[in-house]
């Protein structure tokens, strides 16, 4: 069995779309709860959630794809806050606030973003290449 070196192009740059599309989502998902206190005095609100990689090996094509390896919570330790009107408020008034930096965040979805553009032009390529190649072999 030959390997098309083009489709192989289109998967690897998918496997990355696919990934990249759901670290925006994970980002997403922080952003929205940068500020979503626990539901009760004490309690723990919103852990920040990462996303981690590996890289997969293709068996029919023997490419090097990129896989969402898990979906983590962070370990950074929350914020505390003064904030006696909060329903989430201790018997101080201090409050419990996600562990998420809304700056890292912005940063983050902006890597993911201009990664899932480069992936996403390299599919636009290959699937022009490979409708090329049909053209030249229609005409022949």
């Amino acid at each position: 069995m030959t390997v098309d070196p083009l489709q192989t192009s289109l998967r690897i740059a998918a496997s990355g779309l696919q990934a990249q599309s759901m670290r925006l989502r994970i980002v997403s998902e922080n952003i929205a709860n940068a500020q979503s206190t626990g539901p009760a005095a004490g309690a723990d609100p919103y852990a920040r959630k990462t996303v981690s990689f590996e890289s997969e090996i293709d068996r029919a094509s023997g490419a090097n794809l990129v896989e969402v390896k898990s979906i983590g919570v962070d370990q950074a330790p929350f914020k505390v806050e003064r904030d006696p009107g909060n329903p989430a408020a201790d018997e101080n008034g201090m409050v419990k606030m996600p562990n998420v930096d809304v700056l890292v965040e912005l940063a983050d979805m902006r890597e993911a973003n201009r990664s899932y553009e480069a992936n996403l032009q390299v599919a636009k390529q290959s699937a022009d290449m490979l409708s090329q190649t049909v053209a030249l072999m229609k005409d022949a």
